[in-house]
């Protein structure tokens, strides 16, 4: 495998694989190019002589403009160079629309089949508190219950969901909580679910059940801590042993992956993460949508500079629209709070090779693959349209996946170059950029698609990270949740009072 690679024929940089020394001489492209500097892996480096204010193209698109020349050989990092990208714009529908095929050969996987029909890859017990102030109540109905696990074999796990929110709350703020408490309430990996209420909040677990609506009721309890005489614990504790009772007979069988959906995130981005882990999810992402399956791409901050590639790819111009909507609402929530639109990267993607927010975005979109955009979901929806979805949440890594696992998906699949070990309420496959990361963290890394830079043909790791997900939607488990790391992360713009 070569040092370096040219990502697009119209590249004018090259992204190191590997370090590579000043002075020593490479073949990039058919070009001898000699480094001039150190050019630590994931960076790039220059193809030929570059001045000042010239655009710096990766991925046959531009992302920035350098800030002093750099020569043939030089490191081009986010020292020299800077964003070309600007606020609220206009934009025209475009559309460039390319028909995934439906699959040949229908595909499956093993997971539960719910009374109203939807299907879940887990069957877990939750305790959804609806206010911080339970927290230490939910916690402790947990551990209570998983003294009796061995009673309900077909319990896998029972968790508890503690939060800081669900009062002294306004306006968005409040409805996000109660948005994203209640899509938990709904979400199919849950065998059944507790939710735990203290009386005195303002998410009155009154009006939070009007928001829940239909539900099982043997499936899904509800109670309130200030009503209840004597021991809180105990009475959950109870309500959670008639849930679980109820849930006895549930056992994985069949089901098609036209009923998977799959969230899409990345963090902790390298200079990798455009050529192996996210164009991975790319093409994973077309094949769920080739077996009629759901994926969803969000992170809107990190569209930001590749949102004409997306919008190009909307079904039609009301998708657009939603499209247009979801990226300069976006902007306009950083501008009403004084914050620049492009603060971004990160200093870890920084240090992995990423530059600007352009290059960020160019490599976090592949993610999606080149399936038509069928919906656009404001933050807190859960899903209504099978195919590729946008869903709006910020890049914050706990905060978009617990918006995606809101939205429905059963599964957040994440790529890293720089490593994590948290999940949330749904496993959270946490996909490696490159090798090195996947050696040095094997308790995080689930899967790693640095093996095609190392020489592994892309196609026998697309095989081989089918078969990884669906062995996930079987019963397979993440590395979080062999940790025991499930949280959520509700999305908060507002006053606390």
């Amino acid at each position: 495998m070569s040092t370096f690679i040219k990502i697009n024929p119209t590249d004018n940089v090259a992204v190191a694989v590997s370090d590579a020394d000043a002075g020593a001489c490479f073949n990039i492209d058919g070009v001898e190019i000699t480094p001039v500097v150190p050019i630590p892996a994931g960076h790039k480096i220059a193809l030929r002589n570059m001045g000042e204010g010239e655009d710096v193209i990766k991925y046959g698109f531009p992302i920035g403009h350098l800030i002093q020349a750099v020569p043939q050989g030089g490191l081009i990092d986010h020292n020299v160079l800077k964003t070309n990208l600007e606020g609220i714009l206009e934009y025209s529908y475009q559309p460039d629309l390319k028909k995934t095929e439906p699959a040949s050969e229908q595909a499956f996987f093993k997971g539960y089949r719910r009374s109203d029909g939807r299907a879940g890859i887990r069957n877990e017990l939750w305790i959804i508190p609806t206010v911080g102030c339970v927290n230490g109540v939910v916690q402790n109905i947990r551990k209570q219950f998983e003294k009796d696990m061995a009673a309900y074999p077909s319990i896998e796990k029972v968790i508890d969901f503690p939060h800081n929110y669900g009062c002294s709350q306004l306006g968005d703020d409040h409805e996000n909580t109660r948005k994203i408490l209640a899509d938990m309430v709904h979400h199919p990996n849950a065998a059944g679910v507790l939710v735990v209420a203290l009386g005195c909040e303002n998410n009155q677990l009154s009006s939070f059940r009007e928001l829940v609506g239909e539900v099982d009721e043997t499936r899904v309890k509800f109670m309130e801590s200030q009503k209840i005489q004597g021991d809180e614990v105990e009475y959950g504790l109870n309500l959670l042993r008639e849930i679980a009772q109820a849930a006895g007979e549930d056992h994985r069988e069949d089901i098609p992956v036209s009923e998977l959906k799959v969230g899409l995130k990345c963090g902790g981005s390298d200079g990798f993460s455009g050529i192996t882990a996210n164009p991975l999810l790319g093409r994973f992402s077309d094949w769920i949508v080739s077996q009629g399956g759901t994926t969803v791409l969000t992170e809107v901050p990190e569209m930001f500079g590749a949102e004409t590639i997306l919008m190009a790819r909307c079904q039609d111009e009301q998708t657009f629209d939603k499209t247009v909507r979801l990226i300069n609402d976006f902007k306009a929530y950083f501008m009403k709070n004084d914050q620049p639109v492009y603060e971004n990267p990160s200093p870890g993607n920084k240090a992995g090779g990423i530059s600007t927010l352009e290059e960020k975005s160019l490599g976090c979109t592949q993610k999606s693959g080149n399936s038509i955009v069928r919906d656009v979901l404001l933050y807190g929806e859960r899903l209504k349209i099978k195919g590729l979805n946008l869903l709006s949440a910020p890049g914050n890594d706990l905060v978009a996946s617990t918006a995606l696992a809101a939205a429905g998906c059963q599964i957040v699949l994440f790529t890293t170059g720089r490593g994590t070990p948290f999940g949330t309420f749904v496993p959270t496959a946490k996909i490696s950029t490159n090798s090195t990361l996947a050696a040095n963290k094997p308790l995080w890394i689930d899967f790693n698609a640095g093996a095609i830079v190392d020489g592994t043909p892309a196609e026998e790791v697309d095989r081989a990270f089918i078969d990884f997900v669906l062995g996930l939607a079987s019963g397979n488990h993440t590395n979080n949740e062999k940790s025991g790391y499930s949280e959520i992360a509700i999305f908060k713009s507002g006053v606390t009072l």
